[in-house]
């Protein structure tokens, strides 16, 4: 059976989605950009800033799960310029225990939504 997990720390879906559903013990969130939580405004200050949002909100739905970045199996970033790709992996991987950090696939996309530049998804197991 699934479970919806949701969190007002985390920015309030803008579609037909919701933030993370859990199955059994295994969580699958949607993506998350760079959404200011309390004011649903982006944060596009610079990569870094970007990065660390969209992170902020990762955590705080991993959380919302009883889950933290040491839970997560497998992320997707998707990134608008793969010359930002350093730059966003080192926001990234500041959040992460290298020794356990999860697979991942970093893909250069065309676009992404309200034209951020970064979007992460995770899948996390307890």
């Amino acid at each position: 059976m699934k479970k919806i997990i949701f969190t007002d720390k985390a920015p309030a879906p803008i579609g037909p989605y919701n933030q993370a559903v859990l199955v059994g013990n295994t969580l699958y969130t949607s993506g998350q950009i760079a959404l200011n939580p309390e004011t649903m405004e982006l944060v596009l200050d610079d990569i870094e800033t970007e990065t660390k949002q969209v992170m902020e909100n990762m955590k705080a739905v991993l959380e919302a799960a009883n889950m933290t970045f040491d839970n997560v199996v497998k992320t997707t970033i998707f990134i608008m310029n793969m010359g930002d790709f350093s730059r966003i992996n080192s926001v990234y991987g500041s959040y992460f225990d290298e020794k356990i950090a999860p697979a991942r696939e970093t893909v250069q996309v065309a676009g992404l939504p309200k034209g951020v530049n970064v979007e992460i998804s995770m899948i996390a197991e307890k």
